[in-house]
Order: C-alpha cells, then structure tokens, then sequence
C-alpha cells in the first residue's frame, strides 16, 4: 500500500498458515507501476529475521527497502513512557542479533514516526473493504478462485480511491 494514496500495490493471497514466509512473495507482488519502495511496514506476524534479511536485499538493481517490524505484539493504549519525548537509544553493537537491530530500529524517533503510520494507513482500507465494499468473507473456494475474488476486490477498492482522489484533485 502507498501510505499518500492508500492504493493497494501489491495483492496476494496464500493457504500459508502463518506470514512469517510471506515477506518475500508480497513484495514481489508489488505492481510494477511502484518503480520503488523506502520503506515497508510489517506487524509482528511477517518478521523473521530470514524474510527481513532476504527482503533487504537488492534486486533488480533497485534498492533495496528498509523494513521496519514490530518483533512482538505491542499492547493497546500508550504509556507514560512512550508519551514523554525521550533521546534514541544507542545503536546495538556489532554482535547484536536481528532482532535487536530491528528493535533499535523501531526506537527511534524516526522508527517510531514511520511506524505509527501504519496503522493509519492499512486499518482503514480493511476498515473501508467490510463497510464500504461490504466484504467480510470469500465467496468462493479454492485458492485459485480466492486469488481471483480477491485481485477483484483490491481493484474495485482501488478504482473507488482513484476516483475519490481525483475528485479532491479537481475540487482543490
């Protein structure tokens, strides 16, 4: 997804029974209208260090993103602590496994900024999906069919956007 435009670039499905795999894949499947990504915005259920260190691998001659994962579940609400305006945290020593480098990397000030958007982009096109578009399940079956089912409801979404966006373009 495009974090301006909340465009929908990359579609997949998968019968996967988790996302810690599906990193790669996703980013393939990236429109190649995108001509190139800063930075991806993944929760807790796409990290592993395997799909992060393979995702920040140059290809194609593009460069390469910066992934940024939240590397476990973060709790609801804020607290004092994250409120308050505190220093970056020191950069993690050169022993320091992935998962630390992605920690320090979401503690800081820009980690935190970046990573805060992600909740105002991606919750909102779900949230528009079920009550605008009025989908909540696949109506067929089959991976096949639900890949199909689902590129259709990701390009009515996006044509919706299109429109909606070109109409604040024409009244601005």
């Amino acid at each position: 997804m495009e974090i301006g435009s909340r465009l929908i670039v990359s579609e997949a499905v998968t019968d996967a029974p988790n996302d810690k795999e599906q990193l790669v894949p996703t980013l393939g499947a990236t429109s190649p209208v995108v001509e190139s990504i800063s930075a991806v915005l993944i929760d807790s259920g796409f990290y592993s260090a395997a799909a992060v260190a393979a995702a920040e691998q140059s290809h194609d001659g593009k460069p390469a993103p910066t992934i940024y994962a939240a590397t476990a579940r973060q709790a609801h609400g804020r607290t004092i602590a994250q409120l308050e305006a505190r220093a970056d945290p020191p950069a993690p020593g050169a022993d320091a496994s992935a998962r630390q480098i992605m920690e320090h990397r979401l503690a800081t000030r820009a980690g935190r900024t970046l990573y805060a958007q992600r909740k105002q982009t991606i919750e909102p096109v779900f949230g528009i999906l079920k009550a605008a578009l009025g989908f909540r399940r696949f109506s067929l079956r089959g991976l096949t069919k639900v890949r199909t089912e689902w590129t259709l409801v990701t390009l009515a979404y996006n044509l919706k956007r299109l429109f909606h966006l070109g109409a604040d373009l024409a009244a601005a």
